[in-house]
C-alpha cells in the first residue's frame, strides 16, 4: 500500500502538470516492478486530439520502453478511473494490474458505469485498486472545474 501511495503521488505530479497547460488534471505513471517507465498527463486541449489521454500517452511510452505491445508486468496508477477508451487500451496491452484515484460517475468504465476491466468475456481481466489518494485525486479535478467557470463567467461579464 505504501508503494501505491508513493506511485500514485507521482501520477498526481502528472495530473498538475495538465492544470498548469489548462488540460485536465488527469495523470498516470506505468512501472514494472519498482521501475518507472511511462508517465503522461493529459493533452486533449494541447493537441486538439481526443484521443491524448494521459492513460493512452502513458500505454504508448511503455510499449515502446519495452519494445512490446503486451505490458504483462506492469502496474499503471492513474488519478481518475479510466473511461471506455482507456479501459480498452488497458485490457488490450495486457496490463494486469491497474490503481485509480478517483472514481468517474460520469465517464468511469472500471467501475462506476461499466466493469470492462473485469468483464469475463473479454480474454484478459485486469485487477483493480481503486480509491488510492482519492481525496487529493478529486480535488484536483473539482478546484479546476471550479477554475474554469470562474473564468469562463468572468469573460461572460467582460463580452456582455
Amino acid at each position: 500500500m505504501e508503494k501505491d501511495h508513493y506511485f500514485m503521488g507521482l501520477a498526481i505530479e502528472e495530473a498538475q502538470k495538465a492544470a498548469q497547460k489548462g488540460e485536465v488534471p488527469i495523470g498516470a505513471v506505468i512501472v514494472q516492478g519498482d521501475r518507472i517507465i511511462a508517465r503522461a498527463h493529459n493533452l486533449r486541449e494541447t493537441t486538439r486530439n481526443a484521443v491524448t489521454h494521459a492513460e493512452l500517452l502513458a500505454i504508448q511510452q511503455a510499449c515502446e520502453a519495452l519494445d512490446n505491445w503486451r505490458l504483462g508486468d506492469t502496474k499503471l496508477y492513474v488519478t481518475l478511473e479510466p473511461c471506455p477508451m482507456c479501459a480498452g487500451a488497458i485490457l488490450q496491452s495486457r496490463i494486469p494490474h491497474i490503481v485509480y484515484g478517483a472514481r468517474d460517475s460520469k465517464a468511469g468504465c472500471v467501475d462506476s458505469l461499466y466493469r470492462l476491466l473485469n468483464d469475463e468475456r473479454f480474454n484478459h481481466q485486469c485487477e483493480v485498486t481503486e480509491n488510492v489518494m482519492a481525496d487529493e485525486c478529486g480535488g484536483l479535478l473539482t478546484q479546476f472545474f471550479r477554475d474554469l467557470r470562474a473564468r469562463n463567467k468572468n469573460k461572460r461579464k467582460t463580452q456582455a
